[in-house]
């Protein structure tokens, strides 16, 4: 499994808002919703930013 950096981040109470409304509407949590938020933002600047692919889930294929 990737290891993930945690940090501290302050934010205005209403942008956290508008954040969870965000995340809500798509279905994600707080922390997803700023991740890919944040991944766009880059895009945008022309900085690539390695994406690593979620773990499988459910049962393994049958050999």
């Amino acid at each position: 499994m990737t290891e993930r950096k945690a940090f501290a981040l302050r934010l205005d109470p209403a942008l956290h808002d508008a954040l969870e409304r965000a995340a809500a509407a798509d279905l994600r949590s707080v922390n997803a919703q700023i991740e890919i938020l944040l991944r766009e933002a880059l895009a945008r600047r022309g900085i690539k930013a390695a994406t690593v692919s979620p773990p499988r889930r459910g049962r393994p294929p049958l050999s």
